[in-house]
C-alpha cells in the first residue's frame, strides 16, 4: 500500500473509490484514435503528478515506487485529458503516446493475446 502524502485536490480525492491497496486503475487511451494502450495503477499522488505535469505517473505494485511513463524507455505519454468514471473507481487517461505503450515493445498491451477476434 502506498503511503506518500499527496497534494491532490481534496475534492478530487474525496470522489475516488480506491481498492484495498489505495489504488485506482487507470486506462491509457490514445486520444485521437481511441486505441486502448495499457492499464496502470494510480494512488492520489500519482494522479496529482499526472494532472500537474502532463505526463502519466503510475504506481508500480511490483517495485513499490512511482514511475513516469517514458523516463526509461523514451515512450512518453503526453496527457490530453483525465476522466473519472461514474462509479469513481476507474480513471480514463487520454494521451498522445510516443512509441510503444507496452513494456514488451508492442504498440499496446492488448496486441499479443486476443481471446476473441
Amino acid at each position: 500500500m502506498t503511503s506518500t502524502p499527496s497534494n491532490l485536490d481534496p475534492a478530487v480525492a474525496a470522489r475516488l473509490k480506491r481498492g484495498a491497496e489505495g489504488l485506482v486503475p487507470a486506462v491509457a487511451q490514445q486520444y485521437d484514435t481511441g486505441e486502448v494502450l495499457m492499464l496502470g495503477w494510480m494512488d492520489d499522488e500519482a494522479l496529482h503528478r499526472t494532472l500537474t505535469t502532463g505526463r502519466c505517473t503510475y504506481w508500480s505494485r511490483s517495485r513499490q515506487e512511482y514511475w513516469v511513463k517514458g523516463d526509461t524507455s523514451g515512450h512518453f505519454q503526453h496527457v490530453k485529458s483525465v476522466a473519472l468514471d461514474c462509479d469513481g473507481d476507474t480513471l480514463l487517461v487520454r494521451v498522445d503516446q510516443v512509441g510503444a505503450a507496452c513494456h514488451t515493445g508492442d504498440r499496446t498491451c492488448f496486441d499479443a493475446d486476443v481471446l476473441l477476434g
